[in-house]
């Protein structure tokens, strides 16, 4: 049975049409499980590159990296050693807001490294944080901003208390939260989150 030019060059163009659109639907769901596994920190990323496709790959890069990590829960009693350096950082604020500030900063580095976080440059530990936290690793950022900002004299009392908001949120996420990779884990948190918030 032999086929026309033009039932080969329809057939060509069937199978061409569902390869676009294999690959079309493919990208598609890369992109929503993106989304869904760094949320904000997508959004951030892309309009940071400037390029959807870019930033993506990007934000798989970092997946990559923290994967290779020992990213480990904290003991029952290094936790409870961190709630109760934490409470008196936050006692200390009352007194001396810029010495808790740092205290802070220092302490959230110190709660970081034991959990198995590299110790890197803020940029990428901020990128590292992203891959597991990304709800709260803007929070990071601002406090961190406010933190160099206070170094410079440039910050005031009350830039300083949402510095310390801001590395609460991380705080309380890196140390009272089981640790996991797992997106459907921390999409229940997320859900529990905003029916606690809701």
């Amino acid at each position: 049975m032999q086929f026309s030019t033009t039932e080969v060059v329809l057939t060509l163009l069937v199978i061409i049409l569902a390869a676009v659109a294999f690959a079309f639907w493919l990208q598609n769901r890369r992109t929503a499980n993106l989304k869904s596994r760094f949320g904000p920190e997508y959004h951030r990323t892309v309009s940071e590159v400037g390029n959807q496709s870019k930033a993506e790959s990007l934000l798989h890069q970092r997946e990559a990296r923290v994967k290779k990590f020992d990213i480990k829960p904290l003991s029952a009693e290094q936790r409870d050693r961190y709630i109760s350096i934490w409470q008196k950082v936050q006692t200390d604020f009352v007194d001396d807001p810029k010495a808790a500030v740092t205290h802070a900063d220092d302490l959230l580095g110190e709660v970081m490294d034991t959990s198995g976080y590299p110790v890197s440059d803020f940029d990428q530990r901020s990128e590292d944080l992203s891959v597991d936290h990304p709800e709260v690793v803007q929070n990071y950022r601002v406090a961190h901003e406010i933190a160099l900002r206070h170094a410079r004299g440039e910050a005031s009392t009350e830039d300083l208390r949402q510095a310390m908001l801001h590395y609460r949120a991380l705080f309380d996420d890196l140390v009272n939260e089981p640790r996991t990779s797992s997106p459907e884990v921390r999409k229940v948190r997320q859900i529990e989150g905003e029916k606690h918030h809701g």
